[in-house]
C-alpha cells in the first residue's frame, strides 16, 4: 500500500512529511510525496527543487521508507489534485498538514484542509506541527 504526503517547505509540510514517513515505516509502506504547483503557475514558493526532492527521498530512505516525489502540474483544484494522484497510487492513507488560523481567516478565506477533510474518499491524518 502506499501513503500519500501533502508536502510544503514549511514547519506544515514537515509535520506531515515526518508522520507521514513514521506511518508508512510503521506498516510497511511505500511513499508519494506530493509537491505540485498551484494555479498552473511555473514558479511557485511551495514547488521544492530537484535536489530538494532527492534529499526528501533521502531522508525517506533513511527512516526506512521507499519514496518519490511527485511534483506534476495537477491543476488548481487541490481535492482533485489529491483524489486523482490517491486513486493513482493506490494511496490507504493521506497526510497533511495543518496550520493555526484564526475563525476570520477561515471564514474570509476558507480552507483547502477542511475541503480534502470532507471531500476525499481516502483516510486523513491531519496533523499540525509543533509550536
Amino acid at each position: 500500500m502506499t501513503v500519500l504526503i501533502g508536502y510544503v517547505p514549511t514547519p506544515v509540510g514537515e509535520a506531515a512529511l515526518e508522520a507521514g514517513l513514521e506511518e508508512a515505516k510503521a506498516h510497511g509502506d511505500e511513499v508519494v510525496i506530493l509537491n505540485s504547483p498551484r494555479r498552473r503557475s511555473t514558479v511557485d514558493g511551495e514547488l521544492i527543487s530537484e535536489t530538494a526532492a532527492d534529499e526528501l527521498v533521502a531522508r525517506a530512505a533513511s527512516a526506512g521508507v521507499t519514496a518519490r516525489v511527485d511534483q506534476s502540474d495537477h491543476g488548481d483544484d487541490i481535492v482533485e489534485t489529491f483524489t486523482k494522484v490517491a486513486a493513482s497510487v493506490g494511496a490507504r492513507l493521506v497526510v497533511i498538514g495543518l496550520r493555526r488560523r484564526s475563525p476570520v481567516g477561515k471564514l474570509v478565506t476558507g480552507s483547502d484542509a477542511q475541503r480534502l477533510l470532507l471531500d476525499l474518499d481516502v483516510p486523513i491524518l491531519a496533523v499540525k506541527p509543533a509550536k
